[in-house]
């Protein structure tokens, strides 16, 4: 009996986190995920400072968040693919990815490097930790096209 295995690209959780991430991922995934006839999901988690005041305005970020979903769409459109967005606010990124990626049973969660300095540099140790220690299914980074070999565009 052959066993079915679904692609990792059939329904990824793609974490964004600001229009330029947004652009590159999105760039990079989506042409994999058509490829694999699949659907995406996309997140982006608004940092909630727990008490403490937020870095910006909930508004203001809320702002932010419409504008990776509007780039997210639009590639998406182009690359003929279904997309599902989802809008958090958490003081856990990390767990809040993970919840995520759970609720939309995603094949993995996908990013690519940020620009600038190196992705892991982006997250704090505690995401790190969160994604790669406890996920519960794969995480994928791709290469950026254009990126060298620090992360940088």
């Amino acid at each position: 009996m052959t066993e079915h295995v679904e692609s990792l690209f059939s329904h990824p959780l793609l974490p964004l986190a600001n229009a330029d991430d947004a652009e590159l991922t999105c760039a990079t995934a989506f042409p994999r995920i058509a490829a694999a006839d699949g659907r995406a999901s996309v997140v982006h988690v608004i940092e909630k400072a727990g008490g403490a005041p937020d870095k910006a305005g909930v508004e203001q970020r809320e702002e932010v968040a419409d504008e990776l979903f509007d780039i997210a769409r639009r590639a998406a459109n182009d690359a003929g693919i279904e997309l599902k967005t989802d809008l958090r606010f958490a003081t856990d990124v990390g767990d809040a990815i993970l919840e995520a990626a759970r609720e939309v049973d995603a094949t993995a969660i996908v990013f690519t490097p940020r620009g600038g300095r190196s992705w892991w540099d982006l997250f704090s140790g505690a995401v790190r930790e969160e994604l790669i220690r406890h996920s519960d299914r794969p995480v994928v980074v791709l290469p950026a096209d254009g990126a060298d070999e620090d992360g940088e565009t």
